[in-house]
Order: C-alpha cells, then sequence, then structure tokens
C-alpha cells in the first residue's frame, strides 16, 4: 500500500528508509552487465563501481575477495563482466549496491578465460618448463623467417640482420598470420623448417594487434608443433605487452620482431669493436707481461751474486781447501803418532831380539838337529855342536866338561 502522507502529517525518515529497505530486500538475485569503473580490494572484501556499457549510470559492487580470486580471468579496472549479485539499501547513509556471488568476464575477457584455462593446461602437462628451452647458436648457419608476406614484421627481421651481419643465411616463409587457418600455415612452415637440412633457427614474427588477431598464436596445435620440434624457436609476436602463449613454449620470448633479428644474430661492428678490445688487451697484457719479467731480469743481473758468479764458488772453494788443509794436518799427526808407536815397539822388541843379545858377545849353543844346548850333560866330552853368533855359525868339539861352581838359581 501507498505511503499516505501530508504536509501537516509527513512520514519519518526513518519509516521510508525501513520501507525501501524493506522492498529491496524482497528483490532475488540478478545478472547485471557492466564495465568496472574502479575497484579497491581490502583484507577479505573488495569494492567496485559498475558502469553501464552505453548510459553513464552506475552502481556500487561489494564482494569478498575469494569471489574476485575464483574468477577465470583477472578482474581489472575496464574489465567487461557480468555479475551476479544481490541488491542491498543501507539505510544509514541510504546507498544501494549490489552484493555480488559471482563474476564472469564477457567479450575479450571471456577470450581471456579461455586462453587462461589453455595455458594452465598445457603448463600442467610440461610444455613450458624452463629447462626444455634449448640454447640458441651463436652463428646460425640457416635462419628460417615464417611470417606474412610482405609484412612489416617481415621488413624489420630482415633488414635487422641485414644491418648486423649481412651474411647472415636467412630463408623466409610466408605464411597467414590472422585468420583461422593461420596456424595451420604456420605449423606446416614450421614443420617444413624444422626438417629442412641446414636450418638451425627457427624464427616465427608478426606485428602488433588485438586478442582476436593474436589468438592463432595461442593455438593448442601450433603451441605442441613448437614444443615437438627439434630447432629452437624464436617467438616475435605483436608487442611489448602481448604474451600468447607461443611465447611460453619458444626457446627465446622477443619483445617485437626488430628484438628478435637484435637477439638471433651478433652485430658485425660491435664484434670487431669487441676483437680489436681484445687484441689491445692482449698487447697490453703481453707487453706488461714482458716489462715486468725484463724488470725482473734487471734486478735478478743487479745482484752480487749474479755480477760475480764465481763468488759462491769461491767461497766454497775455500771451504774445501781449508777441510783439504785440516784433513793432511790430522792425518800427518796420526801417521806422526803411529811412527812414534811403531818406534817404541821397535824398540821393545829390539830389546827382546836374541840377536842383540848375541851382539853383546853371548852365544846359543846348538846340537846339529837344533836343539838348544842348555847343560853340561848335552855336550859331554867329543860332543860336536854349533856355536851361532851374531854373525854366523862356528862348529866345535867339547874336549873338557867343567861344572859351574856356582850355579845360576832359578828365579822364585
Amino acid at each position: 500500500m501507498p505511503l499516505e502522507t501530508t504536509a501537516d502529517a509527513p512520514a519519518p525518515l526513518r519509516q521510508v528508509s525501513q520501507l525501501i529497505e524493506g522492498y529491496v530486500g524482497r528483490l532475488g538475485a540478478i545478472w547485471v552487465e557492466g564495465e568496472i569503473a574502479q575497484m579497491t580490494r581490502r583484507q577479505g572484501i573488495s569494492f567496485l563501481t559498475l558502469r553501464d556499457l552505453q548510459a553513464k549510470i552506475s552502481i556500487s559492487l561489494k564482494c569478498h575477495s575469494r569471489v574476485l580470486d575464483a574468477c577465470v580471468a583477472p578482474v581489472t579496472e575496464g574489465s567487461r563482466v557480468v555479475v551476479h549479485a544481490k541488491p542491498t539499501f543501507y539505510s544509514p547513509n541510504g546507498s544501494l549496491s549490489l552484493d555480488v556471488r559471482e563474476i564472469r568476464p564477457v567479450g575479450e575477457g571471456e577470450l581471456l578465460a579461455q586462453l587462461e584455462r589453455r595455458k594452465q593446461l598445457l603448463a600442467a602437462e610440461g610444455l613450458f618448463d624452463p629447462r626444455l628451452k634449448r640454447p640458441l647458436p651463436v652463428l646460425p648457419r640457416g635462419i628460417a623467417l615464417i611470417t606474412g608476406k610482405q609484412s612489416a614484421a617481415e621488413r624489420d627481421v630482415v633488414e635487422n640482420v641485414r644491418l648486423r651481419w649481412p651474411s647472415a643465411p636467412l630463408h623466409v616463409r610466408h605464411a597467414l598470420m590472422q585468420g583461422a587457418s593461420s596456424a595451420r600455415e604456420v605449423i606446416a612452415a614450421l614443420r617444413e623448417a624444422d626438417a629442412a637440412p641446414g636450418i638451425d633457427l627457427i624464427v616465427i614474427a608478426r606485428g602488433g594487434g588485438s586478442v582476436e588477431d593474436l589468438l592463432p598464436f595461442s593455438d593448442e596445435a601450433l603451441v605442441r608443433a613448437v614444443h615437438a620440434a627439434t630447432t629452437p624457436v624464436v617467438s616475435a609476436i605483436g608487442h611489448e605487452p602481448d604474451t600468447p602463449l607461443l611465447d611460453l613454449v619458444a626457446d627465446l620470448r622477443a619483445s617485437t620482431p626488430t628484438d628478435a633479428a637484435k637477439r638471433i644474430v651478433p652485430d658485425v661492428a660491435e664484434e670487431l669493436a669487441g676483437v680489436e678490445a681484445m687484441r689491445e688487451r692482449a698487447r697490453f697484457a703481453l707487453h706488461h707481461f714482458l716489462q715486468r719479467e725484463h724488470h725482473g731480469l734487471t734486478a735478478l743481473r743487479s745482484r752480487p751474486v749474479m755480477a760475480t758468479p764465481t763468488t759462491l764458488v769461491d767461497l766454497q772453494q775455500n771451504v774445501v781447501l781449508e777441510a783439504r788443509d785440516r784433513a793432511r794436518r790430522s792425518l800427518g799427526h796420526r801417521l806422526d803418532r803411529a811412527h812414534d808407536e811403531v818406534g817404541h815397539h821397535l824398540a821393545r822388541v829390539r830389546a827382546l831380539s836374541p840377536l842383540n843379545t848375541l851382539q853383546r858377545g853371548y852365544a846359543v849353543a846348538q846340537t846339529p838337529d837344533g836343539h838348544v844346548v842348555t847343560s853340561i850333560e848335552q855336550a859331554p866330552v867329543g860332543t860336536e855342536f854349533v856355536l851361532r853368533l851374531a854373525d854366523g855359525h862356528v862348529s866345535v868339539t867339547s874336549t873338557a866338561v867343567t861344572p859351574d861352581p856356582h850355579p845360576a838359581q832359578e828365579a822364585p
């Protein structure tokens, strides 16, 4: 029932707010399409502003953060979305808002969501694993360029490659870079270049465009063909912000076709400058080494031992001569002592020698058979015997035997 009011009997504001809140509360959840004009994320809850696609009308949205996180594509300002929400009226400040329960991207956002799902599935299979990336050859023997015929991308790559390395072997293969059959033609050109002998690098290049224009380069069949290729592949699709799935599976991602040309071949001028710089460094290092060695030799030659090399020999010669003299003196002393000892022994031997006794006038009587006669009993009268003197022998015969009245007594 409508509220009956007059100027004399007005309705209180709280009653009007309660009626509006009750009416809005009876509305069920609805699907609303619009564009995100503003978004503020806070802990646990987010506040958004949804703007109509044509009219200048907007309404506040609030949702839990997990609703945004559950969206298949990232929701940002400017995204076109469809929200499932329930209208609510906040009576303290009289504001109307939508309590969001689900958000779905539409248009380009829905397309991005599909690409995101495809990306996650292919990543789960390991097609984007960084460990599978192959290094590019420093100087390719053959470069296959897959691009559109007479396109700006072809001109940029060819011109920059020729400027950097004029003798680079570049083989261009044309294919459609947009449209329904684009992915199929690029796959055919890729397989042909991969099987061609002498090709050790493949570049797929295209200029910038919308998400729909670059959609063939996120085709699953093309991604798998690049993953299966045995030749390193460089992706040069679009501009810096563009990231088709081809960029993730390729061995190298170039931000633009011009950047790809700079990455696949070195700059001959820079290389020559580098060679010259290395030559100068080597020359300087060699000169510095020779100079250091020369100074070292000069310092060695200035030392006394090098000025008179025989110094050490002379010193050792003096040591040897002194040792020789000491050895001679020591040996002479030993010989002198030995000579004295021999003289003493000789004197003692001579003093004890029977010959020495004989030289003093004594004689030794011996029988013809050599026995010494020591008693008169051994030489009776008529006995022949021999007297041994100091200078010879005398044969005698005993004629008389006279005993000694004072015979010598033996020592006790």
